[in-house]
Order: structure tokens, then C-alpha cells, then sequence
């Protein structure tokens, strides 16, 4: 059963590093919580390291700039660790070969664009990437849908079914199913990846609950600060199926953040979550965070 928590502080002595979740955690999709970055500042102030880990299909520069728009303030984090940094990897690869069909919206176009030097110089060698109909596709890049606001999976039925039967891999940049802007629940690109599995087609994960991003992560860590054991690491986030589920498969201590995504299922007022409703949803979905609270704070 995952311990009900007031504050970070109370169990930050025990960790050198958190991998905190944004969206539900750190943001709304609009604007920072202030008890959260107020917490993440006080973890780093006690020479703690804060790294965003977010399934964001964009790569960490573009979130970075999303951060510093939203008003984030940039001490509250040390660096930032995207799906569509560790999705970039694979597409330069090959993963999917080089005519795609992009399934997404303008502003993910960075994910194709912005690359470190190792994999423009990786892409390069392999030839330039199009974007191509399904149709004359190699395989398929999705980091959402084109319009979030006003669609969901169902508009993309007849592109998918095409897809499968063309027999294409899917390139998943980001694995969330859905997120919540303010007060409107969105869907993401895991919502379509899921869509396109049941009808039988395969997709490629690289964010959360999967070891891709959880490895370039201590990768990225290990050169300032060297090797962080996982005993060392603590996963906050609202995600049962990403934050919850990726941090109990990698064996790292995990802060369930039960006001977010979740909130209606543990009573009707999500600051005050009801312990018995809590437990007995998380032994029905297998799920054992090591701590719980309503809020980051």
C-alpha cells in the first residue's frame, strides 16, 4: 500500500535525484503550480537533482522554451528528458525508414528538426527523411493528433487501418494516452498507437513506462554527476500507467500524485484523497507506488 504523504520534504533525505513528471505535476498545460516548483527549488537547494522527465514528443530544448513561457522558473530543474529526445534515436536509426507518413501537429515539427550533432550527422549519412501519404509510407511517425482540441482517435480510424494493412511500424513519440489542459482532457499520440495495436499493427515506445527514456536519462547524468543507483531515484508523477508502472519495472521508489489524471477515482475532493478508495484501486490495476499525495508540494 503506497503511503500517504503531506510533502516531498519528508521523504527527500532519501534520494539524490527525482524524475518528475510535467503535465499533472509541475503544470496544467498552462501554468506552473507554485507548491510544486516550490518543492523541486527546496530539493535542489539540498544539492538534490531534478530531472523533467516528460513523454513530450518534442525534444528538451523545445520543452525548455514551453517551460520558460509558461513562467517555470529554470532553478526549480536541472535538466530536461523527453520521449522525442529518446524517439529521435530510433528515427534517425531507421527505425521506420526514411518516407514517412507524420501523424501530428505543427508544433511537434522540432522533433524532426532539432537534432543534437551525433544524430544530424547519423541522419545525414542515411539520407534526407520525407513525409510522404500512408499510402507510399515506410512507416509511420505519430506525436499526436493534428488538432488535439477538437479530435480524437476515431478521426484517424481509416489512416490507421491503412497503415495496418500496409503492414507499417508506428514510431510512437509519445506514449500518454491522455492529459489534461486546464480543464479539458486531451488526447495524445499513446491514445493512437493503442488504437493502431488493437487493430493489429505494431508500434515503437521509447518514453514512459519504457527503458529507453529511463536509460538516456542516467546517461545524461552520469558524465556531472556520475552513476545514480536506482535505489538513489525517486519517479513522481499522476501516471498511473507511465510514472507509476515505469518506475515500479525499473526498480526505482515511486510518488503517485493522486490529484492529477486520476483524480475522480479516489473521491470527490482530489486534495483530500480516500485512502481505501486509493488502495483498493491500485491492488485492481497491480500498481505499487511507494508513496502517494494529492498534490506536489
Amino acid at each position: 500500500m503506497a503511503e500517504l504523504i503531506e510533502s516531498l520534504a519528508q521523504i527527500s533525505g532519501r534520494y539524490r535525484a527525482v524524475f518528475c513528471d510535467l503535465w499533472g505535476c509541475l503544470h496544467d498545460g498552462q501554468t506552473p503550480f507554485p507548491a510544486a516548483v516550490a518543492a523541486l527549488q527546496a530539493f535542489r537547494a539540498q544539492g538534490g537533482l531534478v530531472v523533467l522527465m516528460t513523454n513530450a514528443p518534442r525534444p528538451f530544448g523545445s520543452v525548455e522554451a514551453q517551460l520558460a513561457r509558461m513562467g517555470a522558473p529554470r532553478d526549480c530543474y536541472d535538466m530536461v528528458v523527453s520521449s522525442g529526445d529518446a524517439a529521435q534515436q530510433a528515427l534517425c536509426a531507421g527505425a521506420v525508414g526514411r518516407r514517412v507518413a507524420f501523424i501530428g501537429a505543427e508544433k511537434d515539427l522540432p522533433f524532426f528538426n532539432d537534432l543534437p550533432a551525433d544524430l544530424a550527422a547519423l541522419a545525414a549519412a542515411r539520407g534526407p527523411l520525407e513525409f510522404v501519404p500512408m499510402a507510399e509510407a515506410e512507416g509511420i511517425v505519430c506525436t499526436g493528433l493534428v488538432d488535439d482540441a477538437t479530435e480524437t482517435p476515431e478521426h484517424y480510424r481509416a489512416a490507421l487501418l491503412l497503415g495496418k494493412a500496409r503492414g507499417l511500424t508506428m514510431l510512437c513519440a509519445n506514449p500518454d494516452i491522455i492529459v489534461d489542459m486546464g480543464h479539458k482532457r486531451l488526447y495524445c499520440a499513446g491514445a493512437l498507437a493503442q488504437a493502431y495495436e488493437e487493430m493489429g499493427g505494431q508500434a515503437l515506445y521509447f518514453g514512459k513506462p519504457h527503458p529507453p527514456i529511463y536509460d538516456l536519462a542516467r546517461r545524461m547524468l552520469l558524465p556531472d554527476h556520475g552513476a545514480i543507483g536506482n535505489d538513489e531515484i525517486l519517479c513522481i508523477g499522476d501516471g498511473p500507467w507511465t510514472d507509476v508502472l515505469g518506475g515500479q519495472t525499473e526498480g526505482i521508489d515511486t510518488l503517485f500524485i493522486t490529484g492529477g489524471i486520476m483524480a475522480q477515482q479516489f473521491g470527490p475532493d482530489p486534495l483530500a484523497p480516500d485512502a481505501g478508495k486509493l488502495r483498493d484501486w491500485l491492488a485492481s490495476e497491480r500498481l505499487e507506488p511507494t508513496w502517494a499525495m494529492p498534490r506536489l508540494a
